[in-house]
């Protein structure tokens, strides 16, 4: 969690400084949604996500450096610069999606893949409150509980879907019981042990041949809804602090840890400051490295290509398909 929390302070700071442009949501505050759904996770689980998700690309095995260098378009992050903050990917991680809702409907795709090949393997797929009155959402319940599909509906309620909180924007904020005729549980988003549970518990569920289930994760996030956003015009800054001092899921584990004498403060300490190490040098890579030369920009487009070209920006300018490598997410 303290690593997500790092990382996610650097990419604010690279973005203030102009070295990451676009868009970039940060993930502050919601750590331990991710962190406990993780513990909870086998090899062949996988996860889908939205955009706020520099921080799972990092639980699923890329290292820190390979997440900054991607937000800064360099050669060494984890698509080469190519995808940046919304489209990065590992093994069992299909991305973030900048579309919302749209990675819910693949997300049971991909449940249904795992259902399909008989890995046994459930499929986690996250939205948040804001995506939650989505219709392609509803559709996907329906065919999911019609098929069984091991598919577990995570709805990362933060309060707020852009400036909007949820109480403003959804005729009920029950977002587990949204599901209907599938079952739901809520679940406490700022503690990583509820989120463990409740993610083993949905697991089992699944697994067990009951189908699909819904969990909402009732959570916070610190910044505003993306860069741009401010995150003051619709919540005020003593709303905030309130949670920062009340309901932080780091410094609430860390107390619960101490308290069971289960490490030392020299312990923890030792670990934030490699953290805090490990990402200066990520930060010091991804503003000196180089970025992809303009022959690659249209390297691997298509993983079977039937076509030796891509079109450029105009129907006579075609750039060479080439191919780097297979995806790291197929196997």
């Amino acid at each position: 969690m303290h690593m997500i929390r790092r990382l996610e302070t650097a990419a604010g700071n690279l973005y203030k400084e102009k070295l990451i442009r676009g868009f970039c949501h940060l993930y502050s505050g919601q750590e331990a949604c991710a962190v406990g759904m993780k513990a909870a996770m086998r090899p062949q689980d996988s996860i889908i996500s939205a955009y706020r998700v520099h921080g799972w690309t990092y639980l699923m095995g890329v290292e820190p450096v390979g997440v900054i260098a991607e937000l800064t378009g360099r050669q060494s992050g984890c698509v080469r610069g190519k995808g940046g903050s919304m489209h990065m990917y590992a093994k069992n991680f299909y991305g973030g999606n900048g579309i919302v809702g749209a990675q819910v409907p693949l997300g049971v795709g991909v449940a249904f893949a795992a259902k399909y090949s008989g890995t046994d393997g459930v499929c986690l797929a996250l939205y948040g409150d804001g995506a939650a009155n989505q219709g392609q959402i509803f559709e996907v319940y329906n065919i999911a509980k019609l098929w069984d599909i091991p598919c577990i509906f995570v709805c990362e309620n933060n309060g707020y879907g852009m400036g909007t909180s949820a109480e403003r924007g959804s005729a009920s904020t029950a977002f587990y019981t949204r599901g209907d005729y599938i079952p739901g549980i809520w679940v406490d988003g700022m503690d990583i042990l509820a989120v463990r549970e409740a993610t083993q518990f949905a697991i089992n569920h699944c697994i067990s041949g009951k189908g699909p289930l819904v969990m909402e994760t009732m959570t916070y996030r610190y910044s505003g809804h993306s860069m741009s956003d401010p995150g003051t015009s619709y919540r005020t800054r003593e709303e905030v602090q309130d949670v920062r001092q009340t309901r932080d899921p780091i410094t609430s584990f860390k107390e619960k840890i101490l308290t069971a004498g289960l490490v030392t403060a020299d312990e923890l300490k030792k670990l934030e400051n490699d953290i805090r190490v490990t990402i200066d040098e990520a930060v010091k890579k991804a503003k000196t490295d180089n970025e992809i030369g303009l022959d690659e920009l249209p390297c691997d487009v298509y993983s079977a290509p039937l076509e030796p070209t891509v079109r450029g920006i105009t129907p006579w300018n075609n750039l060479e398909h080439k191919r780097l490598g297979p995806a790291v997410n197929l196997h």
